[in-house]
């Protein structure tokens, strides 16, 4: 019950800014602090319990993502509303689906991995430091101070750039020659907290990618098109219009190559799921509680019942309309093409959350090449239209079996990542599993009146009779441009196909260094790198330096573990502060309506905000980085 009021209210805030500014909040590791604050109350309790609240409530942080496909049914006015059965099966169908493609994942990606999963492992180590400092064990009792400071520093440094005082992200736009390009980089002590995490293979993956885009792409596209507008606008417009579309092939061919990769322990993991189950039920043995999970013919009866409802959904979606007449073929490929494209993207999705978190993982570059895979598979099936009438129900059609997709892909994104928590506190598999079931139910019921209540209050940017308070929803009308790109025969795949080039060039780069026996840059990772802002991706890699040099410093001290150990622990505070915060500050935009409720300056204070934001943000770090390695020095003094 705990767990369902958080998702309601977490997914309720993530709905409304996912819609208005493009992005949305993790929630798992709120979710466990607000856990074990309400459980503490019950001398019962326990850090599985807490772990299942946390399970549970991290649906709300993922689910919303759907918001970014199903709004463009709206967008392209094949809705006027969000029918509330059609939208809470579709997000629900493909949520559910998630989590039983993300069972087999567990073995191959979490048990047999060295994947670093920086929020799981941050999640971790705030439930086993809450739980262990009840007991009074003094180096808990040190962590969870740890914890706290950074949090609260965190948290502080958060609030303050909502007052505009200090800039949330500090960006500089320059021109050289005919070229336009920039460096930015969130002012974000939770993204430096993941960078520290992730490690310096995946940060310096995540650099080479900035310069690939930043460095490279931006200056040649911005010279190739010459326009008269400032640097930052034809920076960001190569940016939205090419750059990102040339990191999504990237990721496309990065993905499959990383799946070709993985396929073998997956299937090996499944096969030792099946054994096991059979095991059980023959022999009578007795697994240990950590490797028990969702037994093998439960997930394979629930995902046939789910593909046997989605075709029931997809007939209602298409009956009565011009697509009825290739109903039967139609509704067969796309539950095929639902099945066959989710455990990929499944297993993508989950590799990328393991690699750098739920949070930076780029589910909307998958979304694009979800809808670019959906419009093919139409176009094989019913092929090109010249009636408009026809064209329009495509586009809907892909975007509807896009969201389905979608959901699946979200829920493997964050599934993987709760199973990684549950590993390192000892929790059993199958109760997290049937946990965040019950997760994507609670967020599946409460995002279709949320989503209603915003597109009449608001309504969607593009759409007809948009006021000038529409929210942007801005993946969502890429998707729908995309599809109706594809379906309507004008849409441009260069850049598409260009970065699938460069991805296949960057794989063979990483197997010649892993050859030469030097370190690796995952070519997903350079994706990453490209694909997303540069605002988003320079802290993780800052971070990762300071994490590798704090490390080096940590092996040379008397007990190195322990120094780590503290390391993790400051991160983690980076994480959980700015998150906590962020919950609180969406809640405050929902009930306000005001998109910056806590500003206290205007435009006319961007310059001092830009300078002195970034000189106390290094400050700030500096003093965490200073503070935990003089407690790992003394700790006695602490």
């Amino acid at each position: 019950m705990l767990g369902g009021l958080i998702t309601v209210a977490f997914t309720a805030a993530n709905v409304y800014l996912g819609l208005k500014v493009g992005l949305t909040f993790a929630t798992s590791i709120p979710a466990a602090v607000i856990s074990m604050a309400v459980l503490r109350l019950f001398k019962s309790s326990s850090i599985f319990e807490n772990n299942i609240v946390q399970t549970v409530a991290s649906a709300a942080g993922t689910l919303a993502a759907i918001i970014f496909v199903l709004p463009g049914l709206v967008i392209v006015g094949w809705w006027h509303g969000f029918p509330y059965w059609m939208t809470m099966a579709a997000t629900g169908l493909g949520g559910i689906l998630g989590v039983m493609f993300s069972v087999p994942l567990r073995r191959a990606l979490v048990v047999n991995s060295d994947l670093p999963y920086p929020e799981g492992r941050a999640a971790a180590e705030v439930l086993l430091v809450g739980d262990q400092s009840r007991g009074g064990d003094l180096e808990s009792r040190q962590g969870l101070i740890a914890i706290t400071v950074n949090s609260v520093a965190s948290a502080a440094f958060f609030a303050l750039s909502q007052t505009r005082l200090a800039v949330d992200e500090a960006a500089v736009y320059f021109r050289v020659g005919p070229s336009s390009t920039g460096i930015s980089a969130s002012l974000s002590m939770a993204l430096v907290g993941v960078g520290h995490l992730v490690g310096l293979s995946v940060g310096m993956a995540m650099f080479v990618g900035i310069l690939i885009g930043w460095g490279i792409l931006v200056p040649w596209l911005t010279a190739a098109s010459p326009s008269t507008a400032s640097a930052q606008q034809a920076a960001l417009a190569v940016f939205h219009t090419d750059l990102r579309f040339f990191g999504a092939g990237v990721i496309g061919v990065a993905a499959l190559w990383t799946f070709s990769r993985i396929l073998g322990p997956i299937v090996s993991g499944l096969r030792s799921a099946m054994a096991a189950s059979r095991a059980r039920g023959v022999h009578g043995h007795v697994l240990p509680l950590v490797e028990r999970d969702l037994p093998v013919q439960i997930v394979g009866a629930v995902v046939a019942v789910a593909l046997g409802l989605i075709a029931l959904l997809l007939w209602e979606f298409i009956a009565g309309g011009v697509l009825a007449a290739h109903a039967p073929v139609l509704i067969a490929a796309t539950v095929m093409f639902v099945l066959v494209a989710g455990v990929v993207i499944a297993s993508i999705t989950g590799y990328m959350a393991g690699l750098i978190g739920a949070s930076n993982s780029p589910v909307s570059g998958v979304g694009i090449l979800a809808v670019i895979a959906a419009a093919l598979m139409l176009i094989a099936v019913v092929g090109r239209s010249t009636n408009p009438e026809q064209s329009s129900a495509m586009i809907a059609y892909a975007l509807f079996a896009t969201g389905i997709v979608f959901g699946i892909a979200t829920i493997s994104n964050d599934n993987l990542q709760d199973l990684k928590t549950g590993q390192l506190v000892g929790a059993t598999p199958w109760r997290q599993q049937v946990a965040l079931v019950f997760g994507v139910i609670f967020g599946a019921l409460v995002i279709p009146p949320v989503l209603g209540l915003l597109n009449t209050a608001y309504g969607f940017a593009g759409t007809p009779g948009s006021g000038p308070n529409a929210l942007a929803a801005p993946q969502a009308a890429l998707i729908s441009a995309l599809a109706q790109g594809m379906l309507g025969g004008h849409l441009n795949l260069r850049m598409i196909e260009y970065g699938a080039l460069a991805g296949a060039l960057l794989i063979a780069a990483d197997a010649l260094l892993g050859r030469a026996r030097r370190m690796r840059l995952p070519p997903l990772a350079i994706g990453l790198g490209i694909y997303l802002p540069m605002g988003a991706t320079l802290p993780v890699v800052i971070g990762s330096l300071l994490g590798y040099f704090y490390d080096r410093w940590a092996d040379r001290r008397r007990e190195p573990e322990f120094a780590r150990r503290m390391g993790v622990l400051m991160a983690t505070g980076m994480i959980v502060g700015e998150s906590l915060f962020g919950v609180l500050y969406a809640g405050i935009v929902v009930l306000s309506g005001q998109s910056t409720p806590f500003a206290v300056v205007g435009d006319g204070f961007a310059t001092p905000a830009l300078i002195g934001g970034a000189v106390v943000f290094c400050i700030l770090i500096g003093l965490l980085y200073r503070r935990t390695m003089t407690m790992v020095a003394r700790p006695s003094d602490v």
